[in-house]
């Protein structure tokens, strides 16, 4: 990294303090995504991590198919791709409520789903106060709701997300051609990092993967949103709106380099590798200020089809299990190779 790396104490005090000091150093700005962007680890993350952690974490296994098949289609098959965990959570908790078929699993289990108003609290509370979504700002509000135990639950699970990446995300490494595409870029382009993901993940990936000295800053949950990493970046190096590309796998990413009138490069879920494949061509397009228009759009319109905008169990003639079962082979793929004895229901 071009800067030194953060340590806890300066994450808690002062996460942003990179982005106000950037200083640019060439002529463009390449903002990018790790998680199934830079990595193929969204789906194990995903199904390997977050998932089971939060069902074992509120005893959710009872309802383990609606679950997963719940949360996996907005964590990696629509266009909340890629959004932050505690959105994640309060779009599938809110999915799951207003299930009649969950509704009756749970009755019949004597189960039942956790109370989503304190998340929704926490959500609200950081929005208002301007902090991003991550451990240190549920800290802060559970300080000022000490006696919320459930605040202390969302934490800890959270918290064992974190300390389970290293076991699982970490290991797998970059997509073929990202470290020549991030050495091409390196030549003419200040690269910035912009993540949902915790910082200290993120630097420690980077790092173990031997490509954060193409990288001048990293920037994750902490230090806001995606919008706001880019933001912040681009008043500081003063450029121009052309001289702007992100690339990302999600629809968060293109909100976030769109709000700042930026461009897209999409590494689209299932294509990834072809993306990279295909990315120094779209470089050379981006530092000669011919990638926007019809060479953009293109690209946006195949990205658009990729993500799913409406839910499987909205759909007519929806069947539950045979929507559990179109992902059931990436997720035994998954346990077989990173966790063999974990806990997952075959149907």
């Amino acid at each position: 990294m071009a800067l030194p790396r953060l340590n806890e104490k300066q994450i808690k005090e002062d996460a942003e303090q990179q982005l106000r000091k950037f200083k640019r150093t060439k002529d463009f700005l390449v903002a990018i995504d790790t998680d199934g962007c830079v990595t193929d680890n969204m789906n194990g993350k995903q199904m390997l991590i977050f998932h089971p952690q939060f069902m074992e974490f509120y005893q959710l296994w009872e309802i383990e198919s609606y679950f997963r098949e719940v949360a996996e289609y907005y964590n990696l098959f629509s266009v909340d791709r890629g959004c932050n965990r505690f959105i994640a959570i309060q779009l599938t908790l809110t999915a799951l409520q207003n299930r009649t078929d969950v509704q009756q699993v749970l009755r019949e289990g004597h189960t039942k789903l956790p109370n989503i108003k304190p998340l929704n609290q926490y959500i609200a509370y950081s929005k208002e106060n301007k902090l991003g979504l991550g451990n240190p700002s549920l800290e802060e509000f559970l300080n000022q709701n000490p006696l919320d135990l459930s605040l202390y639950k969302l934490l800890g699970w959270s918290e064992a997300v974190n300390r389970m990446f290293p076991h699982i995300s970490a290991k797998i490494p970059p997509f073929n051609k990202v470290k020549e595409c991030l050495e091409l870029m390196a030549q003419d382009a200040d690269i910035l990092i912009v993540s949902k993901t915790p910082y200290s993940d993120l630097a420690n990936y980077w790092e173990a993967q031997g490509i954060a000295q193409y990288v001048q800053i990293i920037s994750g949950q902490e230090m806001g949103s995606k919008g706001h990493h880019i933001e912040a970046a681009k008043k500081a190096g003063n450029y121009d709106d052309d001289q702007v590309l992100m690339i990302g796998d999600g629809g968060g990413d293109l909100k976030a380099v769109k709000v700042n009138k930026g461009l897209f490069y999409p590494t689209a879920p299932g294509v990834e590798q072809k993306a990279w494949d295909n990315f120094p061509q779209a470089f050379q397009r981006f530092i000669k200020r011919e990638y926007k228009g019809e060479f953009e759009d293109n690209l946006l319109q195949a990205f658009d089809q990729a993500l799913l905008t409406s839910p499987p169990w909205q759909e007519d003639g929806y069947d539950h299990l045979r929507s559990y079962r179109e992902k059931q082979e990436i997720r035994k793929s998954l346990y077989t190779k990173f966790n063999p004895q974990g806990r997952l229901l075959i149907l």
